[in-house]
């Protein structure tokens, strides 16, 4: 069974930057098909990035400049970097992959 574990979260202070981490391990997955949520606190859970089918990524338009996906497939690790982060970026991050979800990781940013 797929375990997804994040990490990485943190206070921040606006316009500062984070990188988050998911690491994969057990089961079968792909890391092309893995993607990153977000949820705010009251707010429904929300795509943030992924990686399609073809390797390329897709990016939610509030992500789009800012954000970027990447990935180590040697560690079976993705990576969310999270630049010029805002006050709305603060949610719990998650990392998704098919039915799979982590436990997330909290950003808070915040002055």
């Amino acid at each position: 069974q797929v375990q997804l574990v994040e990490s990485g979260g943190g206070l921040v202070q606006p316009g500062g930057s984070l990188r988050l981490s998911c690491v994969a391990s057990g089961g079968t997955f792909s890391i092309s098909a893995m993607a990153w949520y977000r949820q705010a606190p009251g707010k429904a859970r929300e795509f943030v990035a992924r990686f399609t089918g073809s390797l390329r990524t897709d990016y939610a338009d509030f992500a789009k400049g800012r954000f970027t996906i990447s990935r180590d497939n040697a560690k079976n690790t993705m990576y969310l970097q999270m630049n010029s982060l805002k006050p709305g970026d603060t949610a719990v991050y998650y990392c998704n992959s098919g039915f799979t979800w982590g436990q997330g990781t909290l950003v808070t940013v915040s002055s």
